[in-house]
């Protein structure tokens, strides 16, 4: 027998009001030269009419339109060198080039699903039997590109739920270029990856036992004017580059509200995506208290587990997941360490859920396989849909698997507490599987999560609806754990 679900009514659908400003080259370099030797030709009058114009066309959609256009500038100006060197050119002149450069992206224009739910932050001010709670969304636009946005909330004392009004601008992040690397891990990844020419010597020895990216892109301008340049050892070099910028940091003003803040692509892994992040609250052993997030980055040939963390949404660090068994896609870290170690389920094979050690949170090496398909609506595949949740009873996963037709289904297990190793009880049935309203989509006949929370004696699921939008269940403990521990 199933397990009763309760689904809430609250559902988040595609936005295309949700729109950011970004970097666009939308001609060849001869081409763009010749557009902005048209505009520097415009006297100042004629360019302050036409910049006018625009700003006041585009000022209330974006914080500081100005601004985007400056940046926009100094990034054609990185890619053709000096612009026109014989003049210079006045703010408003810049300003008005990088317009031409700078297009809006509609963030959640095709998809809103694939959430995570978590505990934020901030508790304060809150009544009794209610939790203040953060809900991330991969958010999806042109072209399918992802990136990660945020919804605030509040869960009362009957699991209710009641969101914050989103705000009207969308924000991305200053990218900060300072990530330290250290040699000995940036050389094993390189290794994971093939990447093993002697020009990778020649460019990684002229650097110290840890580096900036300054340095790594330095040592890389020597090494091409040192060696004879074949394609394929350009291809190493510039897979060097692609590695390090997987590296970045990146900074929200702090004028903005949690759902003004986007996470959009930054770093060429990921230029096609960033998918499916599977966020956690992580309590240190000294209390401290850091929230992780594992995703997939794309950039339309690979994939690269890579790690989030922020401690407080607005400030976030991203590298990449190194190990010889950081493969694939949907790693979920445990909320605190088990035997004085890093935990992580994770599906390195692409059919199994595996359990991982490590005493790095950031490297792994060994992996164990918990579970494997049994019933016949995972007999293609199964994965997590999130990170491990803490009971009395155990360790509660949720999983999904994948059946006939393609239908994803949630499922659940149950881990022993001290040894997550072991599994002490899962479900024959599904958890959780789409219903008529929630079968069409994107993708058809799925339901997905990435992360649930409990509250109230309650599992809350934030759940995808078909690679389309977004919902929430609930579901009694006390009635799962009867499933569980029975089988």
């Amino acid at each position: 027998m199933a397990v009763t679900v309760k689904r809430k009514k609250i559902h988040f659908y595609p936005n295309p009001k949700r729109v950011i400003a970004r970097f666009y080259m939308p001609v060849k370099e001869d081409r763009a030269k010749i557009i902005v030797n048209d505009i520097a030709q415009f006297d100042e009058e004629e360019a302050s009419r036409i910049l006018n114009k625009i700003l006041s066309n585009f000022s209330k959609r974006h914080r500081n339109i100005s601004k985007i256009f400056e940046n926009s500038f100094s990034s054609l100006k990185e890619i053709l060198g000096n612009i026109n060197e014989k003049k210079p050119l006045s703010l408003k002149k810049k300003l008005l080039i990088g317009s031409y450069f700078t297009t809006e992206f509609a963030i959640e224009s095709t998809a809103f699903f694939n959430p995570s739910i978590i505990e934020a932050p901030d508790q304060s001010n809150l009544q009794e039997g209610q939790k203040r709670i953060i809900v991330s969304f991969r958010a999806t636009g042109e072209k399918h590109i992802s990136s990660i946005v945020f919804r605030q909330g509040i869960i009362n004392k009957d699991n209710s739920l009641k969101f914050q009004q989103e705000g009207r601008l969308v924000d991305v992040p200053e990218t900060i270029k300072r990530y330290v690397y250290k040699k000995s891990i940036f050389l094993k990844k390189l290794s994971e990856m093939h990447i093993q020419k002697d020009v990778v010597n020649t460019a990684m020895d002229k650097l110290g036992e840890t580096f900036i990216y300054g340095e790594l892109k330095h040592s890389i301008d020597e090494t091409l004017k040192q060696v004879t340049i074949t394609p394929s050892k350009k291809k190493v070099l510039d897979a060097l580059m692609w590695l390090a910028r997987s590296h970045y940091e990146v900074k929200f003003s702090l004028d903005t509200a949690i759902s003004e803040r986007v996470l959009f692509p930054v770093s060429y892994a990921e230029v096609n995506g960033i998918e499916d992040a599977r966020f956690v609250k992580f309590t240190d052993d000294d209390g401290k208290v850091t929230y992780y997030a594992t995703y997939t980055a794309y950039d339309g040939f690979t994939i690269l587990p890579k790690l989030m963390k922020t401690t407080d949404f607005y400030h976030f660090k991203v590298m990449p997941i190194n190990g010889a068994y950081a493969q694939n896609k949907g790693m979920s870290l445990f909320p605190q360490k088990i035997n004085g170690k890093y935990a992580i389920i994770s599906r390195s094979d692409g059919i199994n859920n595996y359990i991982m050690f490590s005493d790095d949170i950031n490297i792994w090496e060994k992996a164990k396989i918990i579970q494997a398909p049994s019933q016949p609506w995972e007999f293609i595949k199964i994965g997590n849909s999130g990170s491990p949740l803490e009971t009395e009873k155990g360790w509660l996963l949720i999983t999904h698997g994948v059946g006939p037709m393609r239908s994803y289904s949630l499922g659940a297990i149950l881990l022993d507490k001290n040894d997550p190793s072991k599994v002490i009880g899962h479900l024959n049935e599904p958890l959780l599987t789409p219903n008529e309203e929630e079968r069409e989509g994107y993708v058809p006949n799925v339901v997905y999560s990435c992360g649930s929370i409990i509250h109230n004696n309650e599992l809350i699921i934030a759940y995808g609806m078909s690679d389309y939008a977004s919902g929430f269940a609930c579901i009694s403990l006390d009635e799962l754990f009867e499933k569980l521990t029975y089988h």
